[in-house]
């Protein structure tokens, strides 16, 4: 049976063993934060906080933070979900009554899409006559994050023009008891809603559901089409309708099961400094104006149960919730473009830093149309650095994602800068926010180089190469790796590497900061992927022109240090380390 809200879900976890009911004390100031990153880290289960410091609330978090719990929520693996429904629509390609038939599990679920609207819910059992967001165990996650945040919004508007509605998580910072950020990224729904309102001189009204079902907040972070509603898209999902009732003082449907929800306005032109926080790409994103969020009402259960999440260095929960949307997403890429066979984003790069796409390649240079072309669809137009691979190269497999490169990218051919472009909110390494640049890498090919047998070892002693080299790692014979002492030295080492002769059978040349693990894939690719901007920090042995076409030659180096002007990288308060070590059986008992 499908999950209608949290607590059934939470029900469902603890009697397999995966919510764990902690009942000492805890702060919701750095120590849940640290607890939670710790138990992903070691595959630990859901934890219930039933005696949160300062709020009458329970806390739950990391209810989605592993493959399994991923499986309960959905009933199954979400990729089979994707698979079941795409591959409907393209059996019902023509129609008939035969298939229709044939296909009439796939309608009742395609069916699901209707919201189902209802007179009471339980969201609306406790009617509070003011307001109150410091009542909650909102979350201040990292030292240096500017207040507490509400980490797990689910933030419901409207379309002003066309009334279409849109479902998004937009962090929150608590400013006071009835008014919060509304953190609304570039490429969101709620922020294309919020710029037309603006535009009209009106205010937005908008509801924040927290603690809808998984289905809910799967849908909520899916990078759905413009124009689609994720709470009409989560029927789908889930495999029953979405219950919804009428809020109390704006005119929108809200969830109807979940465990709070907050009405209010975003007024066109009111603007507050919002952040410094703490966010997914394991570095603090700075303040910066956002619109504000007033809130009007909050209604919530009797028993209600406050959802949060945690971000920052991988690993986290948004692991799995992220990868368990493309897993259900990446199907219907075939509805769309035929030449793509698969797809992956990498979550060790926070997502958006790292695409890499399978492609059949059908033409001459069709793997580039193909790159263009997703580059200008919805979010995946916040991909930076893509690399296309051909149809036998498993896209979530790095290793072989190198192996590609080092046998088929040539760099004059198959490289391609796109220098000044819009990029991610969170990105602090172009020349200003939401502007830099993107690139892509062309490994779909075969040349010269599949000839070469993979390098096995580093060529050369990089010692004589440069004293700031502290150690070194050759990955998969394709890219070599090396950490850099001292800050400022990355571009210099690389561009001595990059034209040392004993290293030109060598694809990729990166070097990062000493705060990176090399010898940790994970930690290589976020310390590579969210430190870099293309056009500023990628260098080549040589550059020429053809006419007014740049032409890259040689290896390719690229300078992942972390630069002066960068955001901080996310570092948890020494004395928390130590208060949790002290405490950990406690939590546990």
């Amino acid at each position: 049976m499908p999950f209608l809200d949290l607590q059934s879900f939470m029900q469902r976890l603890e009697a397999v063993g995966e919510l764990h009911r902690v009942t000492t004390e805890v702060d919701p100031e750095l120590e849940i934060t640290e607890i939670a990153t710790r138990s992903v880290r070691e595959g630990r289960p859901a934890l219930l906080f039933e005696n949160v410091r300062g709020s009458q609330f329970p806390l739950v978090i990391n209810t989605l933070a592993s493959r399994k719990r991923i499986e309960i929520a959905l009933g199954r693996p979400p990729d089979e979900i994707g698979e079941e429904l795409v591959s409907f629509v393209e059996r019902m390609n023509p129609p008939s009554l035969g298939k229709l038939w044939h296909g009439r599990k796939e309608l009742m679920r395609l069916s699901n899409i209707r919201p189902r609207h209802i007179r009471s819910a339980p969201v609306q059992q406790v009617i509070e006559q003011s307001p109150d967001l410091l009542t909650m165990p909102a979350l201040k996650c990292w030292p240096g994050d500017a207040g507490r945040f509400i980490t797990l919004p689910l933030v419901h508007s409207r379309d002003p023009e066309t009334g279409v509605g849109n479902l998004g998580i937009y962090r929150m910072q608590v400013f006071g008891a009835a008014e919060a950020g509304m953190h609304m990224q570039i490429q969101k729904g709620g922020g294309f809603h919020h710029w037309k309102a603006e535009k009209e001189g009106k205010p937005l009204e908008m509801a924040v559901a927290l603690g809808g079902d998984p289905a809910l907040i799967l849908s909520a972070i899916m990078a759905l089409p413009e124009g689609i509603d994720e709470m009409g898209f989560a029927g789908i999902v889930r495999g029953a309708r979405t219950p919804l009732v009428k809020a109390r003082t704006v005119d929108l449907r809200v969830p109807a099961n979940a465990e709070f929800v907050l009405e209010g306005v975003v007024r066109p032109g009111v603007r507050r400094l919002e952040g410094p926080f703490g966010d997914h790409f394991g570095h603090y994103s700075g303040a910066a104006e956002f619109p504000v969020f007033e809130v009007k009402a909050i209604t919530h259960r009797r028993n209600a149960v406050y959802p949060a999440t945690v971000v920052g260095r991988p690993p986290q929960e948004d692991r799995f919730m992220g990868d368990a949307t493309q897993m259900l997403l990446k199907p219907f890429i075939r509805l769309l473009r035929k030449e793509v066979k698969d797809l992956w984003a990498y979550y060790e790069a926070g997502f958006h830093n790292l695409l890499v796409v399978s492609v059949e390649t059908r033409y001459a240079r069709e793997p580039i149309k193909t790159a263009l072309g997703l580059l200008g669809e919805g979010q995946l137009s916040l991909t930076k650095c893509m690399v296309l691979v051909g149809p036998d190269v498993d896209p979530g497999d790095f290793k072989a994602v190198l192996g590609a490169i080092r046998r088929n990218f040539d760099a004059p051919e198959d490289f391609q800068l796109i220098a000044r472009t819009a990029i991610d909110t969170l990105d602090f390494t172009g020349e200003a926010t939401h502007r830099g640049s993107k690139m892509v890498l062309d490994a779909t090919g075969l040349n010269d180089a599949a000839k070469e047998q993979e390098l096995t070892g580093i060529p050369v002693d990089l010692r004589t190469a440069s004293p700031y080299i502290s150690k070194q790692r050759l990955f998969a014979g394709a890219l070599l790796a090396v950490q850099v002492s001292g800050q400022g030295q990355g571009r210099g080492v690389i561009e001595t590497l990059i034209k040392h002769p004993g290293l030109s059978r060598i694809k990729i040349v990166v070097a990062v900061s000493e705060d990176v693990d090399i010898g940790d894939d994970e930690q290589l690719l976020w310390g590579i992927f969210t430190r870099f901007d293309p056009a500023r920090d990628v260098v080549f042995t040589d550059v020429g022109f053809k006419g007014i076409a740049p032409v890259y030659r040689g290896v390719m180096g690229i300078d992942a240090t972390w630069k002066q002007g960068y955001q901080a990288p996310l570092q948890m308060d020494p004395d928390i380390i130590r208060k949790v070590d002290q405490r950990w059986a406690e939590y546990w008992k």
